[in-house]
């Protein structure tokens, strides 16, 4: 029986995908005025729950009641109409029309006037949505393919809003923002919760789910482990549920002076120049993971971009071991050089080939016997790489776009380890990746740090800068600001001037 503050139930709701399970008799009850958090490792079943409330696909059995009525949204559509929304965690808007567009989708009928669309009058009405969630800085008038990434997913927060939810689903989004971003959807969950309004909230960082959740349930391969109340939360409990072993403390780097970089240089940049990154000037050495720092659009996921040699830079050079020019991605990747874009789903896994075809795609040269690459050596190869990187499959020919967030980062991994890359730029590896995948991923990167090799790590995360690099360079407004080498007693305090 639901009481009067219930909003939503959920009673034994299976799902499986071929042999996999990936939800098993999971009941959870959602209250009004409630902020509630879902935490669990990769492929524990969080997404596929909160598709299933969304509509997004149907359980294979289980009850679901929403105000204590019978629930079973059939689309998007339906639970929408019902008042239940949710913000996906990949790619959720349509890249050749409008940001207007993008904002009214499905709601077009709106703006027509005797038969004809009025442009005007849905640019002038998205413009007063955007303003109103504090977003000044886009315009609603430009196509959505020239807007980041970020701001893509601050269009989709904004359309959920339009519709006025009783149920907010918010999937793993914050990762994709910046500090500015994710207070503009904090303020709007605040602003939820005020007016007796629900947030399912799910992301991998245990820190903020505890600051802005009142509830915290956790999930562990498709199964309900247990539910948190607010005054119950502790890190290294939670991390205990979710991994079901003891995980206390941090999993960074513990070495302090150990094995040094040897001063032989990996990759040099001079003088780099595009749009308005400013006579950027780097080296990074040889057994050395050299960290990028700095705010979203600080410049430092283009520098990436660049050193890979997918933007040609209007000055400057790009030097493999300070002195071998190049000036693509094909002359990087000659010398070694790999890259792992922010940008998961779009630019870093080909999410409609399978596991066999991504990892095998850099390396076909390597496979190729005369003229013929045969399927039993991509098999082998792709098989022994998954191994290494412990994805979690059916089987090889498994589509990428089947798989958690977690097992495609290891499937990009497992790409550039198997290429032999020599140099790994990684641009925000750990984004939307739980803390045992993310231990897993730190405890490769200085694996591959000691054989030798280099890693370029950008990111947003001061905590993982400072855990994992030798170096860091913190970049401001187009330009490198400030340099730290690797020390204990470093705090996100002591560079956080250097970046605002």
């Amino acid at each position: 029986m639901m009481n009067s503050r219930t909003v939503f139930e959920s009673k034994n709701i299976n799902k499986t995908f071929g042999p996999t399970r990936a939800l098993e008799d999971v009941s959870i009850t959602l209250g009004r005025g409630e902020v509630y958090g879902l935490i669990g490792e990769n492929g524990s079943g969080k997404s596929t729950l909160a598709t299933i409330i969304a509509g997004l696909q149907p359980p294979d059995y289980g009850e679901m009641f929403l105000n204590g009525e019978p629930y079973a949204p059939k689309s998007v559509l339906s639970g929408t109409q019902k008042g239940v929304c949710m913000i996906i965690q990949e790619q959720g808007t349509f890249a050749e029309v409008t940001v207007a567009q993008n904002l009214f989708v499905g709601k077009e009928s709106e703006f027509y006037k005797s038969g004809i669309l009025s442009i005007k009058k849905m640019s002038e009405e998205a413009k007063g949505l955007l303003h109103k969630h504090n977003i000044f800085h886009i315009d609603p008038d430009q196509p959505t393919f020239s807007v980041s990434y970020e701001d893509r997913k601050l269009i989709e927060v904004v359309r959920a809003m339009y519709t006025e939810p009783s149920i907010l689903i918010i999937d793993e989004t914050t990762s994709a923002l910046s500090k500015r971003g994710r207070d503009i959807l904090y303020s709007i969950m605040k602003h939820m919760k005020e007016i007796g309004k629900t947030v399912v909230f799910i992301s991998h960082d245990i820190e903020e789910l505890m600051e802005h959740c009142d509830v915290l349930t956790i999930l562990k391969d498709g199964v309900y482990v247990d539910r948190l109340t607010k005054d119950k939360f502790d890190v290294d409990r939670i991390k205990q549920l979710m991994v079901g072993r003891e995980m206390v403390g941090s999993y960074y780097r513990s070495d302090y002076g150990g094995q040094e970089p040897n001063k032989e240089i990996a990759l040099k940049a001079e003088g780099i120049c595009e749009g308005f990154l400013e006579d950027i000037s780097l080296t990074a050495y040889k057994n050395e993971i050299l960290g990028v720092g700095g705010l979203n659009e600080s410049g430092m996921h283009q520098l990436g971009k660049i050193l890979f040699g997918l933007t040609k830079p209007e000055r400057g050079q790009m030097l493999y071991e300070g002195h071998i020019k190049y000036k693509t991605a094909s002359q990087a990747m000659s010398h070694g050089i790999g890259y792992m874009s922010k940008d998961r789903d779009k630019e870093a896994v080909m999410t409609e080939g399978s596991i066999k075809d991504n990892i095998c795609l850099p390396s076909l040269k390597k496979l190729r016997k005369g003229v013929i690459i045969t399927n039993k050596s991509e098999n082998e190869f792709s098989e022994n790489y998954a191994d290494i990187l412990e994805v979690k499959r059916n089987s090889i020919d498994q589509l990428c776009m089947h798989l958690s967030g977690g097992n495609k980062q290891k499937v990009i991994i497992a790409k550039w380890i198997g290429f032999g890359s020599k140099i790994l730029i990684m641009d925000c590896p750990t984004r939307g990746i739980d803390i045992g995948v993310k231990a897993e991923i730190y405890k490769l990167m200085v694996k591959i740090r000691n054989e030798g090799n280099t890693i370029i790590l950008i990111s947003e995360e001061l905590s993982e800068l400072i855990g994992m690099s030798d170096r860091i360079l913190l970049m401001k407004e187009g330009k490198i600001n400030a340099e730290f080498t690797r020390q204990k007693d470093m705090k996100d305090n002591d560079l956080i001037d250097y970046m605002i």
